[in-house]
C-alpha cells in the first residue's frame, strides 16, 4: 500500500450509458461502515454503571505524589546505524526510532485536555527536540491519545496512519497523506512495515460518535527484524495472543499499565500492571516498556501505584529485571 502515488491527469470523453455505469460502481463499492460497534469485545457503559461510579466518588482520584513520578529530560541520545530508540514521552506518547525512520505513537504535548486536569508532569522531549517525523500512528480518537493541539503543530505532508473510519478528522485539517487502515491491514514506510492489530476497547470523540471509527494498536517491523509493539489502549484479552503468533519475536512491547481503577468499571478497556505482565507473556515478546500512566490523573488509583506494582508483579514472575522498562518520562533505551 503506498501513502502518495502520481497525480494523472487525463481528458473524460462522455458515452452514453456512462452516468449509469459509474452510479452502479458506486452502489456496489463497499464503504466505511457507519459503526464499530460489533468489534467490541465488552458491552459499552450504560446509565447504572455511570450512576454507580459518580456515587462512589467519580472517576479521578487525587494527584498527591506526583512529584515522585520520575522524570528525565536529556533530549534525544545519539544513534548509531542500524540501532533502535524507545523514547517514551509520557502517557501513551512514544517516539520510536526504527530502520532509520522516527516514529512518533499517539502524540500529546498538550498541558491540559478537555475534561482532564492539567498533567502533572512535562513531556518528556520538548517540541523543538523532535527529529524529523517519518509517520504519526494514531492508536484511536480518545483525547489523551488524539490531540488536536499537537496533530495541528505537525508539517501537512506528514504520513498519519489512523483507523478506518478516522481519516476524515485529518483531512479536514488538510494533512495530505492520511492512510485508513482496518485489523490486521499493513502499510511500508520506507522499508519499515507498520500493521494495525485489535485491541479490547472502543472509540468515540463526542456524544453520539461512539464506535464511528476503529481502535486498536501497531506492530512496527524493521528491515533487520527488529520487531515493536505498542498496544495503544487496551483492556486485557484474548487478542494479545493471536498478535503474538501473528507477529513472532516482539523485541519490546509498549503496554498501558495505568488507569484501571475501579476495576470493575475499568477491567473491559484498561489493563493493570498484573495483566500487563500476562499480556507480555501472551505476545511472546521479551522486553515490556510501560506506558498510560504518570501524565494525566483519568482514575482512581493512586498515581505512583502503577509505577509501584508493576515492579512487584514482574520481580513476582522472576523476570529478568533489565527487561522492564519502566522508563522516566523523557527516558529513552537503545537497542543495537
Amino acid at each position: 500500500m503506498c501513502l502518495a502515488g502520481p497525480v494523472v491527469h487525463a481528458e473524460v470523453v462522455w458515452k452514453p450509458g456512462m452516468l449509469e455505469f459509474m452510479i452502479a460502481t458506486l452502489l456496489r463499492k463497499p464503504s466505511t461502515p457507519r459503526s464499530y460497534r460489533d468489534r467490541l469485545t465488552a458491552p459499552l457503559p450504560g446509565p447504572r454503571d455511570l450512576y454507580r461510579i459518580l456515587r462512589e466518588g467519580g472517576f479521578r482520584g487525587a494527584a498527591e505524589d506526583a512529584d515522585r513520578i520520575p522524570v528525565l529530560r536529556r533530549g534525544l541520545p545519539e544513534l548509531a546505524p542500524g540501532a533502535t530508540s524507545w523514547t517514551w514521552i509520557g502517557h501513551a506518547t512514544y517516539l520510536v526510532r526504527i530502520g532509520g525512520r522516527a516514529v512518533l505513537i499517539d502524540p500529546v504535548w498538550s498541558r491540559k485536555l478537555p475534561g482532564v486536569p492539567a498533567r502533572v508532569t512535562p513531556p518528556g522531549l520538548a517540541w523543538s527536540e523532535l527529529p524529523p517525523i517519518d509517520a504519526v500512528l494514531i492508536s484511536h480518537n480518545h483525547y489523551d491519545h488524539l490531540d488536536a493541539p499537537t496533530i495541528n503543530r505537525l508539517p501537512k505532508q506528514v504520513p498519519m496512519l489512523v483507523p478506518a473510519g478516522l481519516g476524515r478528522w485529518f483531512r479536514r485539517r488538510q494533512f495530505t497523506q492520511v492512510t485508513e487502515l482496518d485489523w490486521w491491514q499493513s502499510v511500508e514506510i520506507s522499508g519499515v512495515r507498520v500493521d494495525f492489530v485489535p485491541a479490547h476497547h472502543w472509540s468515540r470523540r463526542g456524544p453520539f460518535d461512539a464506535c464511528r471509527s476503529l481502535w486498536g494498536g501497531w506492530v512496527l517491523t524493521a528491515p533487520d527484524g527488529t520487531r515493536t509493539y505498542h498496544a495503544g489502549d487496551t483492556g486485557y484479552g484474548h487478542w494479545f495472543t493471536e498478535i503474538g503468533q501473528r507477529y513472532p519475536g516482539i523485541d519490546v512491547a509498549m503496554l498501558p499499565i495505568g488507569a484501571y481503577a475501579p476495576r470493575w468499571f475499568m477491567r473491559p478497556v484498561h489493563m493493570d500492571p498484573d495483566e500487563a505482565v500476562s499480556a507480555l507473556s501472551d505476545l511472546g515478546a521479551r522486553r515490556l516498556a510501560a506506558m498510560h500512566w504518570g501524565t494525566f490523573v483519568l482514575t482512581q488509583e493512586p498515581v505512583l501505584e502503577p509505577y509501584e506494582r508493576i515492579q512487584r508483579a514482574w520481580s513476582a514472575q522472576g523476570r529478568d529485571a533489565g527487561d522492564l522498562w519502566a522508563l522516566a518520562v523523557g527516558e529513552s533505551r537503545i537497542l543495537p
